[in-house]
């Protein structure tokens, strides 16, 4: 089932096709999208790296609070500091909370300093529905050789307040140490809050 969604999503044009949510020790479904600039993107072109998937919602409580006190950010940056990919996905539907265009994408990533390797769009939900991806902020890691070694919340403090974030355990700098210290991701998945993924109907 997954080599059949690996290979139909790279003879797609734009999107990957659903089938199962992703399971934390197979390999990733590939897919294909289109960045805020308006170019192609796959997955499978950063393969040899460690790649973060975070699903995105700018007008979610949940995703203010990691980007209003810059915690998203630094996330981001201290990731590509070690040669991480960083790709922000807004799978959010026309006409729904949090959709955006690439002008209005571009316009979030400089207003808010974030440092992603790239924003892409999913308007149609293909990618997230095919991720599992359930809410606003959701993240899955990828490791070099493709397998998923990590999905579910960014912290340990499932809520809307800023001030939980100093004591909060950083679930996905804690997976990429580990990556880059050779040892098995301790904490593979955990439940994501957020709000719901805003996918057309």
């Amino acid at each position: 089932m997954r080599l059949a969604f690996a290979t139909l999503a790279v003879a797609m044009a734009l999107a990957v096709p659903a089938g199962a949510e992703q399971t934390v020790g197979a390999q990733a479904g590939n897919f294909r999208l289109t960045d805020m600039n308006g170019r192609n993107v796959e997955l499978s072109q950063f393969r040899g790296k460690t790649v973060v998937l975070e699903w995105n919602n700018p007008g979610c409580p949940f995703v203010q609070k990691h980007y209003n006190s810059g915690n998203m950010q630094k996330t981001q940056a201290a990731a590509r500091a070690d040669g991480v990919v960083w790709l922000t996905i807004n799978s959010g539907a026309p006409g729904k909370q949090g959709y955006m265009t690439g002008a209005e994408a571009q316009a979030f990533v400089k207003k808010t300093k974030a440092t992603p390797t790239d924003y892409l769009l999913d308007p149609k939900g293909v990618v997230g529905k095919g991720y599992g991806a359930k809410t606003t902020p959701h993240i899955y890691i990828i490791d070099g050789s493709g397998k998923l070694v990590y999905q579910g919340g960014i912290d340990d403090k499932p809520t809307s307040d800023v001030g939980d974030i100093a004591g909060a355990r950083n679930h996905v700098l804690a997976a990429l140490g580990e990556l880059k210290a050779g040892k098995p991701v301790s904490v593979a998945e955990t439940r994501p809050y957020g709000c719901s993924v805003k996918y057309a109907d």
